[in-house]
């Protein structure tokens, strides 16, 4: 493809994406197809000579359109957001067209120095503690931090034995009932095993682990030769946005040497705000890493997390291989980062130009308008739920997810959460709008995530009097 070749067909691609988010809202949220339609679309064997790009983008359109879920649908409820921009978009271009592959500082100086200096800049704009500067990385999703955290602390716990001997003492981590799976998978990965991992019993109204059940099993495996490692405490769980006392657990594994990963993957980004920085508490005294996700919340399309660390040491002490073809003098000077040591694989794609494109288009003033939009939008539907004798509001929604359900009163539990179920099925194949479910307190709950760029209060109401009106019909003889 020439440079000329490349422009005529780039205007197109770019006016292919304006054109889809100026219509996005034509399309049915979730797709519609079978399993199998697109693999059956697909020739079998590749072109054995070139087609050309206008094959390409007809069957972007024929082929796989219809297999495509509206992430940025305005009526996508189902998820936490996965936010995309028009800043981010082309910041990823950039990045796609500078090709840079930014495993050491030698590859692209200024690959790493932004990276250093955007998740500095988040330090500053999330009202993060000052031990984070210089101490950031952007990983590609918050599983990824999730096994960083748990290889890190294996380092330290071990002195670095781990890394070089392989596992030979028993050691635990510590999650709750809500914890994100990644870090059973984490435990998987690195050997510490899927069975060392412990659930700690949490408050049955606010769903928060509980500090004094985590010390009551830390004790106990202690005493059973084990050596705790690991605790996870989350700001934000997935299921019902619960959050943790963080304080409370730091203060626990503080004195017990065990190491505390905070996850604030979805609902660290709200912190943006002022009036949301409560959601840091605890942090500054006791986090030895924290993560969240600019891609969930923050304007900035998928692949986009961001991990720090108090202390850099036993990140890079664990993840630190250096074979001869990559040695060189910036990285023997002690001068340099070299981000390959603070992540899984060795290579690196150029992140950070996306971060720094939207936070430069938006500023402060813009994310924080966009945060503020989601919960104002949640808090709405809330008091709409709350006020509707129908249904049942799950108390915590200090964020953009509201969590509740239809009362069936003349249904047995089991029946009533079928009921339930079938209403949610039925909303989701209109392709009207996509909501998931979770279960808490042992019952089915809705859960609708609000933060979408384009999702305006027209959308929520729309959303929750099609809700209302499929509960009416599921109840009707």
């Amino acid at each position: 493809m020439t440079p000329d070749e490349f422009r005529r067909y780039g205007r197109q691609v770019v006016d292919w994406i304006a054109a889809y988010q100026e219509k996005i809202e034509s399309y049915p949220v979730r797709s519609r197809i079978a399993p199998g339609e697109v693999l059956d679309a697909l020739p079998q064997s590749p072109p054995e000579t070139g087609e050309g790009f206008e094959g390409v983008m007809a069957d972007l359109d024929r082929v796989l359109l219809p297999g495509i879920t509206h992430w940025q649908h305005p009526s996508f409820f189902a998820y936490f957001p996965a936010n995309a921009s028009g800043p981010a978009i082309l910041g990823d271009l950039l990045s796609s067209g500078l090709g840079v592959q930014g495993m050491l500082w030698a590859t692209s100086p200024a690959c790493t120095e932004l990276e250093t200096r955007v998740m500095d800049w988040l330090v500053d704009l999330l009202g993060l503690p000052d031990a984070f500067r210089e101490n950031g990385v952007i990983q590609d999703s918050a599983s990824s931090a999730a096994l960083v955290a748990v290889v890190a602390a294996l380092h330290r716990a071990g002195g670095g034995k781990p890394g070089q001997e392989g596992i030979t003492v028993p050691y635990t981590v510590y999650t709750s009932s809500e914890t994100h799976s990644s870090l059973v998978k984490a435990a998987r990965i690195c050997g510490v095993g899927a069975a060392a991992v412990r659930v700690v019993d949490v408050d049955q109204r606010t769903l928060a682990m509980d500090p004094a059940g985590l010390e009551t099993m830390i004790a106990r495996d202690r005493a059973a030769g084990a050596v705790p490692l690991l605790a996870c405490a989350t700001v934000g769980t997935t299921s019902t946005t619960a959050i943790d006392p963080v304080a409370g657990i730091g203060a626990v594994c503080r004195r017990n040497s065990v190491w505390l990963h905070v996850d604030a993957a979805y609902a660290g980004v709200a912190a943006v705000c002022p009036e949301l920085r409560w959601l840091n508490d605890g942090l500054a005294q006791y986090a030895d890493s924290y993560v969240t996700n600019p891609h969930k919340w923050m304007l900035t399309n998928f692949d986009c997390t961001a991990l720090w660390v108090a202390d850099r040491t036993p990140l890079v002490g664990a993840l630190s291989v250096l074979p001869e073809y990559l040695r060189n003098q910036a990285t023997a000077s002690g001068e340099v980062i070299d981000y390959r040591d603070w992540q899984i694989p060795l290579g690196r794609r150029f992140r950070a130009l996306k971060l720094w494109s939207v936070i430069r288009w938006y500023g402060a003033q813009g994310l924080r308008a966009h945060i503020r939009s989601g919960v104002g939008l949640a808090r709405q539907l809330a008091g709409w739920i709350e006020a509707d004798a129908a249904f049942h509001l799950h108390p915590h929604h200090p964020l953009g997810l509201v969590c509740f359900r239809p009362l069936w009163p003349q249904l047995p539990e089991a029946e009533a959460d079928a009921a339930t179920l079938r209403v949610m099925q039925r909303l989701n194949d209109s392709g009207d709008l996509y909501l998931t479910h979770t279960k808490a307190g042992g019952r089915v709950l809705l859960r609708m995530a609000i933060g979408t760029p384009g999702t305006e209060q027209r959308h929520v109401r729309t959303a929750w009097d099609r809700i209302t009106a499929a509960v009416a019909s599921e109840t009707a003889p």
